[in-house]
């Protein structure tokens, strides 16, 4: 790897943590493009640092710990210079955050405003050059509001995001005019824990006699906070997505299984018995199977279980993939599907039951797909609008940047976040979000703590358009999903604390629509009854199965929601045996 130190724009100094075992650096050009961490294994990094240091001008970010941002010591003096003129002393708050009274065109002339003061002192040191009185139009162009800010065209942002999203079709999305929500303070961001996950023996204890899961509410809750043990994955999924049901028996799972395998090789024969002269006249069908053919062939060909040549899975990626398109003529085969199907192969390993659990999933995420759009135009809206809510001052930035369509979330929203992790971590994502928990859309806040991670890094390096995407693409195989996932419920929690959230936010996220003046809980929020601090906190026992820690405090002393639960007589008979 090499990087010209004229390029470097920042670095991130990162010690060992779950997912690194050494302490590391991120060097991050001007472009946007993220090199490969660099992993110390053997020590060496303060050398490594101080070497840094001697070519370059950096300055610690006093906003994101860990970030040493590289400056021009003349545009830094410069700057400098500018705030002790006090040219525009109101806060940049006061140009985001508005009144829910204000007109609609009063918030759009602030926000003009806000964007004409970024877009003065982006470069001040290349405005200074050009002559003091090029910097005095400038500043009366800004205050007087002469003119109107140009965008980035449409054309030039899809070719950038064609680029960028190789393999994905992506059309002329429309333009979504948001409205600025005032939001109101936010209270602290809670501390919020992992658990274990879901273990072969804490499974067992959920099933009765028959086979039926009791508590399915409890069982959630584990997957949610922990995942699932691989071991059991096979089994566990095929409830999650629908495949079995929760009231299900060991009789009626065996004639559902029995029924789905009859329904699957039925449909598959219908295509494998289309003749080569019906295919000529079928074209539909034919095109169909043109792009599953492509896009089966370089799907997760690193991975080990779709390696090498004539890999029997790639067949079966194929054969399932064409089946669908006779299970649902109407949506067919779109380039990405792919993606979700691979992990749930790797998973099932076995053609019918992949077939079954993917089509569950398709009907989860099929909107993705649709010709029209539509289902991911509603998703970027609606991240916008927590987006907007939870942190306008990041809105704003990226709004002056021509980003605030959220554009670079496209391949995120569309695929489920799978090309962002390597295999056990998307299964992991995969199976929390399948459990519906803690409320809607929760997918959309985990995008929302990607971005607020990233918040800093985006602004103190000043990044445009172009590096805002790279940026964004650069992070693929470099998220924590453990942390991103504890700062997700975080934001969650602290929005349902909130007083006064705004009913857009509310529909988003499903929260109650309105408070209870006596108090009462509602039962649309599920974690309700367990203050922030509290909620699920877990140790773990000799088996691995989650234990609510017995010293948690709930709002409601009387109210022990899991205390007859099979998990916790499993638990107490284990805690028991610790001590005799």
């Amino acid at each position: 790897m090499t990087c010209d130190l004229v390029e470097l724009k920042s670095f991130k100094v990162s010690g060992a943590d779950h997912c690194h075992n050494w302490p590391y650096v991120t060097l991050i050009q001007k472009d946007g493009t993220t090199h490969p961490i660099l992993n110390f294994h053997n020590g060496g990094m303060d050398e490594f640092l101080q070497q840094l240091d001697l070519y370059l001008n950096v300055k610690k970010s006093n906003k994101e710990t860990g970030l040493f941002l590289v400056t021009d010591p003349k545009v830094e003096a410069l700057q400098r210079s500018f705030n002790e003129l006090q040219l525009f002393p109101e806060r940049t708050a006061d140009a985001v955050s508005v009144s829910p009274s204000c007109s609609r065109s009063s918030r759009h002339l602030s926000r003009n405003r806000m964007h004409r003061r970024q877009k003065f002192f982006r470069d001040p040191y290349a405005a200074t050059l050009g002559g003091f009185s090029k910097v005095t139009n400038f500043l009366s162009e800004a205050l007087l509001n002469t003119n109107s800010p140009t965008s980035r065209p449409d054309d030039e942002m899809v070719e950038i995001l064609h680029n960028s999203f190789t393999g994905f079709d992506i059309g002329h999305l429309e333009e979504h005019d948001y409205e600025v929500i005032s939001a109101s303070e936010l209270g602290a961001l809670p501390k919020v824990s992992r658990g274990c996950p879901l273990t072969p023996e804490a499974w067992t204890m959920f099933l009765d006699s028959d086979g039926r899961i009791e508590d399915v509410q409890r069982l959630k809750e584990i997957i949610f906070r922990g995942g699932i043990v691989m071991s059991i994955r096979n089994e566990v999924w095929k409830f999650l997505l629908g495949y079995y049901d929760y009231d299900s028996t060991y009789k009626t799972r065996q004639d559902t299984k029995k029924k789905k395998v009859e329904d699957y090789f039925r449909m598959k024969l219908q295509w494998k018995s289309i003749s080569s002269e019906q295919e000529r006249r079928f074209s539909k069908f034919r095109d169909h199977k043109n792009i599953v053919d492509k896009d089966v062939t370089r799907t997760d060909r690193s991975h080990p279980s779709f390696a090498g040549e004539k890999n029997e899975n790639i067949q079966l990626l194929y054969d399932i993939l064409v089946t669908y398109c006779m299970y649902n003529f109407d949506l067919g085969y779109v380039q990405g599907m792919s993606d979700l199907l691979s992990p749930i192969l790797v998973i099932m390993e076995n053609e019918v039951d992949a077939f079954w659990c993917f089509a569950s999933f398709m009907e989860r995420v099929g909107h993705n797909f649709e010709m029209d759009q539509q289902g991911i135009k509603l998703q970027l809206k609606q991240l916008q609008v927590l987006l907007g809510y939870y942190d306008p001052e990041m809105m704003s930035y990226l709004e002056s940047r021509d980003s605030d369509n959220l554009y670079f979330c496209f391949r995120w929203l569309l695929i489920i976040f799978k090309r962002e992790f390597q295999f056990p971590d998307i299964m992991r994502l995969w199976e929390v979000l399948w459990t519906d928990l803690p409320c809607k859309n929760f997918h959309l806040l985990f995008c929302l703590a990607i971005l607020d991670a990233e918040k800093h890094t985006l602004i103190e390096n000043k990044f445009g358009f172009t590096e805002i995407l790279k940026r964004m693409n650069d992070l693929s195989q470099h998220i924590p999903l453990e942390e991103t996932l504890c700062k997700a419920e975080a934001i969650y929690l602290q929005i349902r604390e909130c007083p006064n959230v705004p009913q857009m936010v509310r529909d988003v996220l499903g929260l109650p629509q309105f408070v209870d003046p006596n108090g009462s809980e509602s039962t649309e929020d599920l974690f309700a009854t367990n203050s922030a601090s509290d909620l699920l906190e877990t140790s773990t026992d000799d088996l691995g199965v989650p234990v609510r820690c017995r010293t948690m405090q709930t709002n409601r002393e009387d109210l022990d929601p899991y205390s007859d639960s099979v998990v916790d007589r499993l638990c107490d008979n284990a805690i028991e045996q610790q001590y005799l």
